[in-house]
């Protein structure tokens, strides 16, 4: 009973020093940052987590390529701890995000040439079975028990819909890039899901353009559109959310830039989630997995720095009014020479474009989550703590105070005590009965044994 009443003491002084901005925040959707030089490769990489976290991000999306983690054939293939594997920098990723308080997404995508005969990454393996056990590896060495840190968050290839990821696109003139992919994402889900039963796996990870059609002399593309309605019509696909990359057309394009569906930018989202909608035969949730707008004078076609800015709070603000957004990733974080694309919000010397204040203007309101809950029911809300996480085993016990509001409306605070969970979160109990049609902001301050405190903020709607 000290023991808890000491969290609880640490939390209630963390949490009157937050300003009450924080506290009446509405969180719409998790926001974060794509780019592997950045957070991988640059000597700078520890900085750059600081400063994406000061951003507002709360998720860091990075790629395991499978050629390139796997270059030639493991022996043993389920063991991550294989020598044939180059692991190390996607492990620092995933330790080290956390302690910036940032979960980290994976994409695993990319063939290597000892999988499918001696050819390049955007060829079908020949044994799925291949690709399936590195995912499984993969979720099992970031299961958050195995000291590698925790990945719960996962999405299958990049852009299958394009040629230069995933060939072919047709056969003759028949479109058969969707029943492939189908393949690949179902032998992928199926390694993570055994590897953590409770990752959450996006499927797509579309690029906006295509053309269906065959054409001579230009690399073969497929629609978004078009993709997603064929890929339904595959049996046995089970997925958390469609991740999608709506970048507008031209570098100089607008947000808001009109085009011609099934090509689906932000302008045509709301036609293509109704289209999702009927059909999958359900709400299909949308990740926003890249986007972003490239700077002049390193992109010539490129916008102005203050046009980035205005554009970046621009995009963020129609994913936002958007429902079934659910996640919001800008590529890429920092310019740099290991990247052809100028749409970081830091130059290469680190110093901030305008767009990263303009960005962390409003993902540090937008960034947490929104849950559904039972109205009349005493909810358990889970939050994500990457922090505690990274200094606590699962098990330790975590102390915290919470309080609620409807709006301005103060309904109620506790101070639990509860065990961190191997997925970094915390179970917490809410002491009151939401009613129906409400949406209730959530304000949690967190702390551990040692003092280490996390703040999260979530909105609970009652339906």
């Amino acid at each position: 009973m000290l023991r808890a009443a000491r969290f609880a003491l640490l939390a209630l002084i963390a949490f009157l020093m937050i300003g009450a901005a924080t506290a009446s925040a509405q969180p719409r959707m998790p926001i974060g940052f794509f780019d592997d030089p950045t957070f991988r490769w640059s000597a700078d990489r520890m900085d750059n987590l600081q400063r994406a976290s000061e951003a507002g991000a709360s998720i860091i999306h990075t790629t395991a390529t499978w050629s390139a983690l796997a270059p030639t054939r493991p022996a043993d293939a389920s063991n991550g701890d294989d020598p044939a594997y180059k692991l190390a920098d996607l492990d620092e990723l995933v330790q080290r995000a956390s302690s910036y308080g940032m979960r980290v997404m994976i994409n695993i995508t990319g063939t290597p040439k000892w999988a499918n005969g001696n050819k390049k990454p955007n060829v079908m393996p020949k044994k799925v079975g291949d690709l399936q056990t590195f995912a499984r590896m993969l979720a099992t060495r970031y299961d958050g028990l195995n000291n590698k840190g925790y990945v719960g968050l996962w999405s299958v290839w990049n852009e299958p819909n394009l040629q230069q990821f995933l060939t072919p696109q047709y056969v003759g003139k028949k479109i058969v890039s969707p029943a492939n992919y189908a393949k690949l994402y179902k032998a992928a889900y199926a390694g993570i899901k055994t590897g953590n039963r409770s990752a959450q796996i996006a499927i797509g990870e579309t690029s906006a353009q295509g053309r269906d059609k065959p054409s001579k002399g230009s690399s073969q593309t497929v629609s978004p559109g078009m993709f997603a309605k064929l890929l339904s019509k595959q049996k046995g696909l089970r997925f958390d959310a469609w991740a999608h990359h709506p970048y507008p057309t031209a570098p100089g394009a607008k947000p808001t830039e009109k085009v011609r569906y099934p090509n689906v930018t932000l302008s045509t989202m709301p036609k293509f989630e109704k289209d999702l909608h009927t059909w999958f035969k359900k709400t299909v949730p949308i990740w926003i997995t890249e986007y972003g707008h490239e700077t002049k004078p390193g992109e010539r076609k490129g916008v102005s720095l203050s046009t980035q800015a205005a554009y970046a709070k621009q995009a963020l603000g129609i994913a936002r009014k958007d429902p079934n957004v659910q996640m919001f990733i800008w590529f890429t974080f920092r310019d740099s020479s290991g990247n052809p694309w100028q749409s970081g919000l830091l130059q290469p010397s680190g110093a901030a474009k305008p767009s990263y204040s303009a960005f962390g203007s409003v993902a540090r309101q937008v960034d947490g989550i929104q849950v559904n809950v039972k109205a009349g029911r005493t909810p358990t809300l889970a939050l994500y703590f990457p922090v505690l996480s990274y200094y606590n085993a699962a098990g330790t016990v975590c102390g915290m105070t919470y309080t609620v509001k409807d709006g301005s409306r103060f309904i109620v605070n506790g101070q639990p005590a509860v065990p961190m969970r191997a997925n970094q979160s915390l179970s917490i109990p809410l002491d009151f009965k939401p009613v129906k049609g409400h949406t209730y902001t959530v304000s949690v301050v967190a702390n551990d044994p040692n003092g280490h405190i996390e703040t999260r903020v979530a909105s609970l709607r009652a339906i």
